[in-house]
């Protein structure tokens, strides 16, 4: 089959520049990759759609056409202007997207694809477009929604014009009830990412989130290429840089590797070291952080919203006191992340997500890859992911719970790890993933479905008001 994968936000380049540096350039961003490799890899002939940038700021994404090495022609990453040359960030796209459909209709002419798949709110409306202009079916996968990040943010009427300003809600909202109305099948993670996302009032009237006929849930899975017990040319680089942040060899550890966003909770981990002496006697605090090796000197160098959630994390390891039993890992690629799972994984560590909600939660899965005992937030993913016993959860707002979960994993790590490892080989690959899909796919191929959406306006300004009035 021809498949396309609608992933206008971020970027898709053959170095997985920026990966996971940038709020547009998330977790997301990893899933379609792997599902697209692992498809090309099972014969199928696979685009992924993106947006083009002409910018000396983002030189990585200025060609038509690239492509993975190792791939070959069967997977494509294609880029088209969306919104001019400059990078815009995700909210902005909004209204360029028709133009960007129109370019990619243009661009396969009468060789339409076969089917195409879409990622978060703006790939779903591309999809809807594409599916009223073209006949293309598509599934959805929404990642995570708006009306999570909405109810997080307390947005109200009150607030209504300052929220929608910096995050389009009306515009996301809208796009996402539009992609769930019109899909073949919406494709979620986990079986409470379907329950508890779907079911949320904002999208109550357009789909049934107990409909297993619309719903499929596949979960993610992990790159074994990379995230492995297996040794490989990074090790040694990443021991030696590992060994050079103190003067004796540093032993297990407790190990926090995600992205700087308040949502991530990096300060619940640090918290839970400030109020606990046990936790901090046991092991020391390592941070993964990426372009700068260390963030109490060079903290003006991130990004403003970086900034944000590294200061008050810095204030509180400076107060209470315990600046020498936390280190900060400077690593520049997923190789190099997964060669430091390795290191401290064989070292008896822990790998630890306290996030306030995960809707999946693939960083700890991948960690547990490589050997590192997983702690994670209850929130969501983790607690199906590990509900055979192979992690601990904690909840993300008791620090108290999270040492808790912490002490346990490191007096456990022998057990918990090896079990992990099981659990993620024989749940957890990239090729049942892309498998989940194919059949999927091959189901809606079965039973076309010739409905055309006919409203795609974008416009829920005055209905999500209406919402907010009689709801908050």
């Amino acid at each position: 089959m021809h498949i396309v994968f609608f992933n206008p936000q971020g970027n898709f380049d053959a170095n997985d520049s920026y990966l996971a540096a940038h709020p547009d350039f998330g977790g997301q961003l990893v899933y379609v990759k792997e599902v697209a490799q692992a498809m090309s890899v099972m014969g199928h002939k696979v685009d992924i759609l993106t947006r083009k940038i002409e910018d000396k700021e983002w030189p990585e994404f200025s060609n038509d056409v690239e492509i993975y090495p190792g791939f070959g022609e069967n997977l494509r990453i294609l880029r088209f202007s969306c919104g001019g040359k400059k990078f815009l960030n995700k909210e902005r796209l909004w209204p360029h997207l028709p133009a960007f459909i129109d370019r990619i209709l243009e661009y396969y002419g009468d060789a339409l694809p076969d089917f195409a798949t879409a990622h978060y709110g703006d790939g779903g409306y591309c999809a809807v477009l594409a599916k009223q202009r073209a006949g293309i079916g598509f599934t959805f996968t929404g990642h995570s929604l708006g009306a999570q990040k909405l109810d997080k943010l307390g947005m109200s009427v009150s607030n209504f014009d300052a929220m929608e300003e910096r995050y389009k809600f009306s515009m996301r909202i809208a796009a996402e009830r539009l992609s769930m109305a019109a899909a073949s099948c919406i494709i979620t993670s986990t079986d409470q990412e379907q329950k508890e996302q779907y079911s949320h009032p904002l999208y109550a009237d357009v789909v049934d989130a107990g409909d297993a006929n619309k719903f499929s849930v596949i979960p993610p899975g992990v790159n074994s290429r990379i995230f492995t017990t297996k040794k490989t040319a990074d090790d040694q680089k990443i021991k030696n840089k590992i060994d050079g942040l103190m003067t004796t060899e540093l032993g297990r550890v407790v190990l926090v590797s995600s992205r700087l966003d308040e949502k991530k909770n990096i300060l619940g981990v640090v918290q839970a070291y400030a109020e606990n002496e046990t936790l901090r006697k046991m092991a020391p605090l390592v941070i993964c952080i990426r372009g700068i090796d260390d963030p109490f000197e060079e903290l003006a160098t991130l990004p403003e919203g970086e900034q944000k959630v590294f200061r008050p994390i810095l204030s509180l390891i400076k107060e209470a006191g315990f600046k020498d039993r936390v280190y900060f890992l400077n690593l520049q690629s997923q190789q190099e992340l997964a060669a430091a799972y390795r290191h401290f994984g064989a070292r008896g560590s822990v790998f630890a997500l306290t996030a306030f909600y995960e809707p999946f939660g693939l960083a700890p899965i991948e960690a547990a890859a490589c050997g590192l005992a997983p702690v994670a937030t209850k929130n969501g993913g983790p607690s199906e992911i590990f509900a055979n016993g192979s992690g601990v959860l904690v909840d993300p707002f008791d620090s108290k719970d999270i040492a808790r979960g912490l002490i346990e994993a490191l007096e456990n790590h022998t057990v918990l790890s090896k079990k992990a490892i099981q659990h993620v080989h024989d749940t957890y690959t990239w090729q049942r993933t892309a498998q989940g899909y194919l059949a999927v796919i091959e189901k809606a191929l079965e039973t076309p479905d010739n409905d055309k959406p006919e409203s795609i306006s974008l416009d829920g300004t005055a209905w999500l008001k209406d919402y907010l009035k009689n709801n908050t």
